[in-house]
């Protein structure tokens, strides 16, 4: 079975990413490796932090790890909140502030259309390879459901009409960014393997 370390401390993004991952592949947490360890994300885009994330855990461990940045790309605010999605209220990362203040920059504009972006970066042998998810949806006008975390209350996906905390897992799984790039991820690993 091959062990890769994900270089994150959120329990939600490890959830997704073994609901999706087969069963051939080990994916450990920071937590689950021994690593007590908080990674910043300094970089202005998404492929840049996620590098900096797994390429620290490589030279820590020495061992295959991979790492996620995810922004959401609002349409009518230039793209906004972006690489910055995780700090977009503030510097310490809370959720339900960061839902406000889009909630309230978009208060009074019709254009909702949004997309969550996902770049992964995978270190095998201190090689980086990149693998990018789209989904593409729009911005609710209230926070709706329950489940999920960051602005999972608040987008609604293309092709549904319940917004991402509506949603239990595999229903989310349907449309989700991260599962378009770990689906990239895993086939290429499968095609390394040859087992393709």
């Amino acid at each position: 079975m091959d062990t890769l370390i994900f270089a994150t401390n959120n329990q939600h993004k490890v959830d997704e990413m073994r609901a999706v991952i087969p069963g051939n592949f080990n994916v450990l947490s920071l937590k689950e490796a021994g690593l007590n360890i908080d990674i910043p994300e300094p970089h202005d885009t998404l492929e840049a932090n996620a590098g900096e994330k797994s390429g620290t855990i490589q030279r820590l461990t020495g061992k295959d790890c991979f790492s996620e940045d995810t922004g959401l790309e609002v349409e009518a605010l230039n793209g906004e909140p972006g690489v910055k999605s995780a700090r977009y209220a503030s510097g310490d990362n809370r959720f339900a502030d960061n839902t406000e203040k889009l909630l309230f920059n978009l208060e009074n504009i019709t254009n909702r259309k949004a997309r969550f972006r996902t770049v992964l970066s995978l270190v095998l042998d201190k090689k980086e390879y990149l693998f990018e998810g789209i989904c593409n949806g729009r911005i609710a006008k209230e926070k709706r459901g329950s489940n999920g975390f960051g602005y999972d209350p608040v987008f609604i996906p293309d092709g549904s009409e319940s917004s991402f905390a509506e949603m239990d897992l595999p229903e989310k799984n349907k449309f989700s960014h991260r599962k378009k790039a770990l689906v990239k991820l895993v086939e290429f690993l499968n095609k390394r393997n040859g087992k393709s």
